[in-house]
Formats: structure tokens, sequence, C-alpha cells
């Protein structure tokens, strides 16, 4: 487990011509805040591109976002961290950064509050904002006749867990390719999360999971409610192979990525997790520290 070098946070270029948005219709407020939006664009000579399913009355003059959203040098999402993880999805492969505005109720990955909208898009045009590059994970299901299957990517965390009837599901790790191949062993329980760094104050937390430093190289495997004393979270190095497999026959067993998308895993079926090779571009500001937005957000060591 090693941190990364300084390039892990870099300066954000401070030529935006044209700004992508994403958000949901339900959101409290999210009219007002992009009428903001839009007048911000009109006065700094900024292009908008909106997701499709906003572009309603008022806002039809906006051109669509195209998906993937090639050709915008930002990506706002307006949110909570769901609606940030939607946005990433959508900007995985890009090179774009994402900035999150929280309209939602936590926002830990997001840097902006409503009230500090136009003063942080100020601050970006002012080339006083930074990027954080985040890893993903890369997860590959494996079919029983060995034939690959889904592939997927997070950038919070994978989950296998049991889909319908309340269930234990017993599943079985082990790490390694090929003849180097290591059983860690096997546990009885709701499921298993495996995370990034940035994913282990997500999900991976509230099961019990530790605390992990954005610039970590690291991968989190947390057990959800193991049904034994001797099954604790595991910290493993990012260069792993880690392969998951129920042991008993197991119906209606899901991997979840990112509690965005949901694939149904056949009895048999493995799954096989690694850090991916694409890397997610998070915006936030100078004096937005990690430690900083525990202590804010979850109240963490207060």
């Amino acid at each position: 487990m090693t941190s990364r070098p300084n390039s892990y946070t870099t300066p954000l270029s401070s030529r935006i011509v044209r700004i992508g948005l994403v958000g949901r219709r339900e959101t409290p407020d999210l009219e007002g805040v992009l009428r903001r939006v839009r007048s911000f664009g009109e006065a700094h000579g900024i292009s908008l591109l909106l997701e499709e399913d906003l572009r309603k009355e008022g806002f039809r003059d906006i051109p669509p976002l195209p998906d993937p959203p090639t050709d915008v040098d930002l990506l706002l999402t307006l949110g909570g961290d769901g609606t940030l993880l939607r946005g990433v999805r959508r900007a995985i492969g890009q090179g774009i950064p994402v900035l999150g505005v929280n309209l939602g109720r936590l926002g830990f990955l997001t840097s902006l509050g409503p009230g500090d909208l136009e003063v942080g898009l100020e601050r970006i045009l002012a080339g006083e904002a930074l990027v954080d590059e985040r890893f993903t994970l890369a997860g590959r299901v494996v079919h029983s006749d060995g034939s690959e299957g889904r592939r997927l990517w997070a950038l919070n965390d994978l989950v296998l867990h049991k889909g319908g009837v309340a269930r234990v599901v017993r599943l079985d790790l082990e790490v390694g390719r090929g003849s180097g191949r290591e059983e860690i062993g096997s546990f009885s329980g709701d499921g298993l999360i495996v995370s990034t760094p940035t994913g282990s104050t997500a999900y991976s937390l509230s099961a019990g999971g530790p605390i992990v430093s954005p610039s970590t190289e690291c991968i989190a495997v947390t057990p959800i409610s193991p049904h034994t004393m001797a099954m604790r979270p595991l910290v493993l190095p990012d260069d792993v192979l880690l392969t998951i497999q129920a042991v008993d026959r197991c119906e209606e067993l899901v991997v979840t990525a990112d509690g965005q998308l949901g694939v149904p895993l056949a009895p048999g079926d493995r799954v096989r997790v690694e850090k991916g090779t694409e890397q997610v571009l998070l915006v936030r500001f100078p004096g937005q520290t990690f430690f900083d937005t525990l202590r804010r957000v979850l109240n963490w060591a207060v």
C-alpha cells in the first residue's frame, strides 16, 4: 500500500469554453440553479450543454449534452453524490474534470454548495481550482464455462449482494493470477463490498470498513454483516486481482457498480476485480482537503 506522488493533484486549466450539466429533475431548487448557471455562461461567453431530461420548458434553448459528453471542458453535476457518480459514469474515459454542486443531503464528493456557485465558477476561470485524479475499479463477470461476461467499472465500489429475499450467501475469495492464485478464505454474510479509497467513505464505511485517504493506492474489501467474528475488513495492494464466487448454488445474486448499475449473476459465475485503467478527475478548491471534509461532513473526530 503506497501513496501517490504529487501528480495526484494538478491545477485545473482556466480555459473553460463549454460546460456540460447533469442533474435530476426532482431535485429541489434545480431550476433556479440552472438559471444561475445560464446567466453566468452568458456573462462570460461560456456555452452550455444540458442533459436531455432537463431540457424542459424554459431550458429548450440550451443544446443537449451528448453521451458521452465530448467537447466539453467541465462537467457540472447538480445534486448529491449519486448525481455526481452518474455524471462521472458519463464522462469516464473522456478526460473531463467533474465538479459537483451539492443540492442533496450529504455531498461528500461535491465541492460547492448552491450559495457558492458563481464564486466557485469565477475561481475556476481565474485558475484557482485543482483536480484530484481518483482511480477506479474494473470488474469482469466470468461465467461457469470460462467465457467472459459483463464488464463493469466503479469510482466508489463494486458490491456483491443478494437480490429479492433476504438470505445469507457464502462467498469464496482469492487473489492472484494463473498459478499464483491464493485463497483468502470464505465467509457467510449478506454480501461483500470492494471499494476504492474514494469509496471508503461510502457504503464500505457504513458496513464497518476502513477510512482510506484517496491518495493511497489500495483496494478495501469489506464484508456485509458477516456471520462470523473472524471475518474483518481487508486492505489489499492496488495491483492485485481479486476473484469472488458464491460457494453454494445461489439464485438472485447481483453485482452492483456505484449503486448505479446492477448485473445479475448466474449460478457458477465469478467476479474478478482489479484496479481500472481509467481515472476520474474531481474538481476541488484550495483549502478543501480530505480530512477537512471528513470533519465537516461526517463529523469525524469532532
